[in-house]
């Protein structure tokens, strides 16, 4: 099968680079697959053991050697080392303390193996743009050693002539600052709903609870829940679950100094441990929350869950758990205003279907109709949405996704009705975009995805992953996306 034939392509190649490295903590032992035995006693003995001018250069020469690539490395150096000081029994050197804290530090490639899965907005920042431009921020997901997943960003702008450039990053890739954010009583009890928890026990701890609390409350309103482990059920799972809960929510902020390019949004929790997927920005109008949202994907190496981000300036981040039938799996993609008084979000619950989940609150997802189901030869296998609709005059645009027999991915689109978005009213009858003879190789073969567009002055612009080895971008007029589509009846 052939796509449609409207889609413009783009000559711009993001590549994978990798030269950007991160600074992480590397524990012996525990690098292998399913992890083992740390070796940290053992190491440190043998750092210890060094003479003093085996430490002077050795130290000197990784200095001159990795001191280039990272902005403060002797400061990780002391960090790390300092993760590991109960192994340490005796004074040392300065130097020595930094070897220590070199042996257990390694570097971490974001990009090593793969960039896919981009999305698009408008940036919050359009101060001195040209008219008839716009500066974009494109964020994509970055795969390292082991497939583990980051969220990274670039700065771009659309000009006149319906050309995006996205500018190259800066050295020194950075992660954020981790704190811990307010929790959200409903958001708590709705989760522990879905584990088929949320009874007396639980119910019992948060509502002595405001409705937006601190970990300190809940540790203390936990504490009072242990004593009572004689008249109450399941008191230790409980603790543990919500415990869990609270580990999910979170703030990262960046240094207003550090510019997007070197923003990096690192797993924080351990439902992120290996990794944090393909989030869908967007836009949020008059809702009075964060200006900028995204669902993501949270993987810890056996099961995913989804969170979602909230920004106003892509300095602070702040991140929280989503609940509900529609929240599971992957793929939420949230509409960038009400509808009828809600919160809408496409979703692929069923992990084959498109459907829309409805949410008064942003978190709970649980109202949710089927949209669309495969049909075409091009999706037989499953589908899915490419990002946030966007809001035309003719309806909602739906970028979507299928995949198809040798597990190809094709991008297509819907339309759906202002005021009924579980109506679908017109869909393409082929795909807007199929892999072409130079997009099948890469890290996953056939694949042509996104996780957001937008529409500027009459052209959609729509960014993709190419076989996870690269991303560019298509432009498509408007005018013809609409023409080519035919009504649903």
């Amino acid at each position: 099968m052939r796509d449609i034939g409207i889609a413009v392509r783009s000559e711009t190649r993001i590549r994978a680079d990798a030269s950007r490295v991160l600074l992480r903590l590397f524990i012996p032992g525990q690098e292998l697959v399913g992890g083992s035995e740390s070796r940290a006693t053992n190491t440190v003995e043998r750092v210890l053991a060094l003479n003093e001018e085996d430490v002077d250069t050795t130290l000197g020469e990784l200095l001159e050697r990795f001191s280039k690539r990272h902005e403060d490395l002797t400061a990780v150096f002391s960090m790390n080392a300092q993760r590991v000081a109960d192994y340490v029994t005796s004074p040392i050197t300065p130097n020595h303390w930094l070897l220590l804290g070199a042996a257990f530090t390694h570097e971490f490639s974001l990009e090593g193996a793969a960039v896919c899965n981009p999305s698009l907005v408008a940036h919050p920042d359009q101060t001195d743009v040209q008219p008839g431009n716009l500066r974009v921020v494109l964020s994509y997901r970055s795969i390292g050693e082991g497939h583990q997943s980051a969220i990274c960003f670039r700065d771009g702008e659309i000009d006149a002539k319906r050309t995006m450039d996205f500018e190259e990053p800066l050295r020194f890739p950075t992660t954020a600052t981790i704190s811990s954010g307010l929790f959200d009583r409903k958001t708590f009890h709705a989760l522990l709903h879905d584990l088929g928890l949320d009874g007396e026990t639980a119910t019992s701890v948060l509502n002595n609870l405001t409705p937006r609390f601190s970990n300190e409350e809940l540790e203390s309103a936990i504490a009072r829940l242990e004593t009572q482990s004689d008249t109450r059920l399941n008191v230790i799972e409980i603790a543990g679950v919500l415990r869990m809960i609270a580990a999910c929510f979170y703030v990262a902020t960046f240094e207003e100094s550090t510019d997007l390019s070197r923003r990096v949004i690192w797993p924080s929790t351990p439902t992120e441990r290996q990794g944090v997927e393909d989030a869908r920005f967007v836009r949020l109008e008059g809702t009075g929350t964060a200006k900028y949202v995204a669902s993501y994907t949270a993987y810890d190496g056996r099961s995913v869950s989804q969170q979602l981000l909230e920004t106003d300036d892509f300095l602070t981040f702040a991140s929280s758990p989503l609940a509900g039938r529609g929240a599971r799996n992957k793929g939420l993609a949230i509409f960038p205003r009400k509808v009828g008084g809600r919160f809408v979000a496409l979703s692929r619950h069923d992990r084959e279907s498109n459907a829309i989940a409805f949410s008064n609150d942003l978190h709970q997802w649980s109202d949710v109709s089927n949209a669309q189901i495969p049909s075409q030869a091009w999706e037989i296998l499953q589908l899915g949405n490419c990002g946030s609709p966007i809001e035309l005059a003719e309806g909602w645009l739906v970028i979507t996704h299928g995949v198809g027999p040798m597990r190809t991915y094709g991008i297509g689109a819907l339309l759906l009705d202002l005021e009924d978005p579980t109506k679908v009213i017109a869909q393409l009858p082929r795909p807007l975009l199929l892999p072409s003879d130079d997009e099948q190789d890469g890290y996953v073969p056939n694949v042509v995805y996104s996780c957001g567009s937008l529409v500027h002055n009459g052209t959609l612009f729509m960014p993709y992953g190419i076989a996870d080895q690269s991303i560019s971008y298509v432009t498509v007029k408007v005018a013809d996306l609409l023409s080519a589509f035919e009504p649903v009846t």
